[in-house]
C-alpha cells in the first residue's frame, strides 16, 4: 500500500498536467466546506429535518493561492451568522503586505534595528530588489482594486479618522496622517471606502480626499462623524453639503480637562444626562441649563459647551436606533488599533506607497469580514433616513 501511494505521488509530481492536482485540491476543499456547512446547519443541503439549526444562503467566490496554483473555491454562506473554512489563512493578505513592506524597507537600507532582527528571524536574508518589487506589485494591484472601486448608491453616514505614522521623505523622517473612511450604505452594511496618506489635516488636503471619494460615486451623505478638525468640518460642508458630528468621546475628554479633578465625576454625569435626552430640543434645553450652571465656577467649560453645542448634538437629529453608532468615532477605534499595531512593527516606512499597501491590505480583509457579518444598521431605519432626505429635497424644490 505504501509503495503504491509513493508511486502515485511520484506520478503526480512528474506529470505535465498541473491542472490535475489543482482540480483534486479544489474538489477536496469544496467537499470539506460542504461537510462543515452541513454540520453548522445540522442538516444536509435541501434536506428536510426537524433538527435543522440554520439554512444555506448561496456562495461567495474566493481564490486560494496554493503551491499547485490558484484554486477557485465556493465558500458556503449561511442565513444566520458567518462561516469561514478552517483551512484558509484568515489574515494572509495583510501578513504578506507586512512582510513586503519590511522587505522594501530592508533592501533600501532604512530599516530600524528591530526590523533588521525581524527580517533575520523570518529567514529573509539575501532579499533581491526584483523579488520585493514583484511581491509589492501583486499586493498593490489588489489593494488598488478595492480602494479605487466605484461607490454605488447612497451612503448616509461617513466616519473619518486619522492616525499618524513615520515615513522617510527627501532624506528626512516626518509624520504623516493616514486617513481611513468608513461609510454605511443603504443596505445597512459598513464598508471601508477610502484610505489615503496626507501631509497634514489641513482643509485643502481634506477637500482633495473628499473630492476623490465623490469622483468615485460617493453621494447621499447626511452626516460626517469625526474628531474636532476645523479643516475637515469646512471640507465636508463644501464638498458633501452634509452635517457634521463632533466625536462625543473626544469632546468629553476636552470638557473634563476644563474642571478640577474632584469635580469631573459630577460634570461627566451632567453631560451624559444631556446626551440621554429623547430629542434634540430636549437635549438643547438641558445643555443650556448646564451652561448657565457652569458659567461662573467653570467658565472654560461653559465656553466650550456654548461653542460645541450644535456639533456635539448633531447625531440627535437622526433615528434613535442609530445614535449609539453615530455619536463618536468608536467604530473606527478597533481599526486604528490594528493599524497602530502593524505599523509599529515597521517603525519607519520607506515611502507613502508602502503605508497604503499595508493599511490597505488590512482594510481589504476587514471589508471581507464585514461583508459576511450581520448588518450594522437595519434596512428599515436606514431607509427612513434616505426617505427623509428625499422629502427634504422635494420640499426645497417646491419652494
Amino acid at each position: 500500500m505504501t509503495d503504491e501511494r509513493m508511486q502515485l505521488i511520484g506520478l503526480l509530481e512528474k506529470t505535465a498536467d498541473a491542472d490535475l492536482l489543482n482540480e483534486m485540491i479544489g474538489f477536496a476543499a469544496n467537499r470539506l466546506m460542504e461537510l462543515e456547512a452541513d454540520g453548522l446547519c445540522n442538516a444536509g443541503r435541501h434536506e428536510r429535518s426537524a433538527e435543522r439549526a440554520n439554512y444555506r444562503n448561496g456562495y461567495r467566490d474566493r481564490a486560494w493561492e496554493t503551491r499547485a496554483g490558484t484554486v477557485d473555491l465556493k465558500i458556503p454562506k449561511l442565513r444566520k451568522g458567518s462561516y469561514f473554512p478552517v483551512f484558509l489563512e484568515h489574515r494572509r493578505t495583510s501578513e504578506r503586505a507586512l512582510i513586503a513592506v519590511i522587505q522594501e524597507a530592508y533592501v533600501h537600507g532604512i530599516s530600524t534595528r528591530s526590523v533588521d532582527d525581524l527580517v533575520k528571524a523570518m529567514g529573509m536574508t539575501g532579499i533581491s530588489k526584483s523579488e520585493v518589487s514583484r511581491v509589492c506589485g501583486e499586493i498593490d494591484e489588489r489593494v488598488k482594486a478595492v480602494l479605487d472601486r466605484p461607490l454605488e448608491g447612497d451612503w448616509p453616514y461617513l466616519w473619518l479618522d486619522a492616525t499618524y505614522v513615520k515615513v522617510r521623505s527627501n532624506g528626512r523622517i516626518v509624520s504623516v496622517a493616514v486617513i481611513i473612511a468608513v461609510a454605511v450604505n443603504t443596505q445597512g452594511k459598513r464598508e471601508i471606502i477610502g484610505v489615503t496618506v496626507m501631509p497634514s489635516e489641513a482643509e485643502t488636503f481634506w477637500t482633495d480626499f473628499l473630492r476623490s471619494l465623490t469622483r468615485r460615486g460617493l453621494r447621499g451623505v447626511k452626516l460626517v462623524i469625526s474628531d474636532a478638525h476645523e479643516g475637515l468640518k469646512a471640507a465636508a460642508a463644501k464638498v458633501l453639503g452634509s452635517s457634521w458630528q463632533r466625536c462625543r468621546v473626544h469632546f468629553m475628554r476636552n470638557a473634563l480637562a476644563c474642571v478640577a479633578k474632584r469635580n469631573r465625576p459630577m460634570v461627566a454625569a451632567a453631560l451624559r444626562n444631556a446626551f440621554d435626552q429623547l430629542s434634540r430640543d430636549a437635549a438643547g434645553v438641558q445643555w443650556r441649563k448646564l451652561i448657565d450652571a457652569f458659567a461662573e465656577p467653570a467658565d472654560r467649560l461653559a465656553k466650550l459647551m456654548r461653542e460645541a453645542e450644535d456639533d456635539v448634538l448633531a447625531f440627535m437629529a437622526f433615528p434613535r436606533e442609530h445614535r449609539l453608532q453615530l455619536h463618536s468615532t468608536n467604530p473606527l477605534e478597533r481599526l486604528n488599533k490594528e493599524v497602530k499595531r502593524r505599523t509599529h512593527v515597521v517603525g519607519i516606512f520607506p515611502n507613502d506607497a508602502a503605508i497604503v499597501r499595508l493599511v490597505g491590505a488590512l482594510m481589504l480583509e476587514q471589508n471581507d469580514e464585514w461583508a459576511v457579518s450581520r448588518r450594522y444598521m437595519t434596512l428599515e431605519t436606514v431607509a427612513q433616513v434616505c426617505e427623509d432626505q428625499t422629502i427634504d429635497v422635494a420640499r426645497i424644490a417646491a419652494f
